[in-house]
This record gives structure tokens, C-alpha cells and sequence, in this order.
């Protein structure tokens, strides 16, 4: 049988792709099953397939990974909209990024700023959101006192006596 597919690099990308949102990562036994699949157990080889069976094992996989890949996007928004609402009840001003990665970055926090949060980091982050508020919100930093500056005052004497000494 002449090989009829000689470039796998569509399927390598969609592997690439699904390995993010893996349990567990993806090895040659997935692959093979895969290719089981589309070639109804005729082969486990990418190297035995049709160029009609790679072409439909592809673009299957492209549209499971492209509506998995919305999920996570779908998931990852309500994550970081339930961690903003609760920044604002313990009293962080959301509309201020800076403040916002400032608290994210502190290490009892989550270490990293608030866009580099994973899903799971983020379910942590309102875990210790609902601990903070439970316990009464942030305490405001005590501003220093600034110390009293002795008060100098400078009174005019007239000289008495127009007199030299």
C-alpha cells in the first residue's frame, strides 16, 4: 500500500492543543486508538491511513478541541468574574488593575497576577476570598502619624533705649 499521507502535522497540532485541557497526558496508546477509530481497526498507524481517513480523524478532532477550548474560556470567565465580585466585597477597587495584580501577587494570595491565574488557581483565589470577607474584609494599612513638627514663631522686640553698649 502506498503511503497516501506523509505529513502529520495538522494531527500533531491538534495533540499539541488537547494536551492542555488533558487529565492526563496524552501518550501513543490515545494516538493509536484514535487512528483505530477512524480507520474502523484496520490500522493503529498514522502511516496506514487514506488521505480521506486522516483528513476526517482531523477535522473531528478539530471541532472536539475547538468546543473544548471554548469550555475552558466559557469556565475561565466565570472563575475570574465570581474573583472579581469578591475582591469588591472585601474592598479591593476592581477598576484598578494595578491594585488588583498588587493583592494577586502577594505570595498568601495566589503569587502571580490575576491574568496568568489558571481555573484551578482561580477557585483557590475565592476560596480565600470568602475566608477574607468571613473575617471581616481587608484592614486598612494604619497611615502613619506623621510626628509634630515643633512650631517656631518669631516675635519683633522693640530695643529699648537707642543706647550702644
Amino acid at each position: 500500500m502506498i503511503q497516501e499521507v506523509t505529513n502529520f502535522a495538522r494531527f500533531y497540532g491538534i495533540l499539541k492543543a488537547s494536551y492542555k485541557f488533558a487529565t492526563k497526558e496524552l501518550g501513543d496508546e490515545f494516538k493509536e486508538g484514535v487512528v483505530s477509530q477512524f480507520t474502523n481497526g484496520r490500522t493503529t498507524s498514522l502511516r496506514e491511513m487514506t488521505r480521506r481517513e486522516y483528513d476526517t480523524m482531523c477535522d473531528k478532532l478539530e471541532g472536539a478541541t475547538a468546543h473544548l477550548l471554548r469550555t475552558v474560556k466559557d469556565e475561565q470567565r466565570r472563575q475570574r468574574s465570581k474573583c472579581l465580585r469578591l475582591m469588591q466585597k472585601v474592598g479591593i477597587d476592581t477598576t484598578d488593575w494595578t491594585r488588583i495584580n498588587a493583592f494577586c501577587e502577594d505570595q498568601r494570595i495566589a503569587g502571580k497576577v490575576f491574568a496568568r491565574l489558571t481555573n484551578e488557581e482561580l477557585e483557590q483565589l475565592s476560596v480565600k476570598l470568602r475566608s477574607i470577607q468571613r473575617k471581616g474584609g481587608l484592614k486598612p494599612k494604619k497611615q502613619p502619624t506623621p510626628q509634630a513638627q515643633p512650631h517656631v514663631e518669631y516675635m519683633m522686640v522693640p530695643v529699648m533705649g537707642g543706647g550702644e553698649a
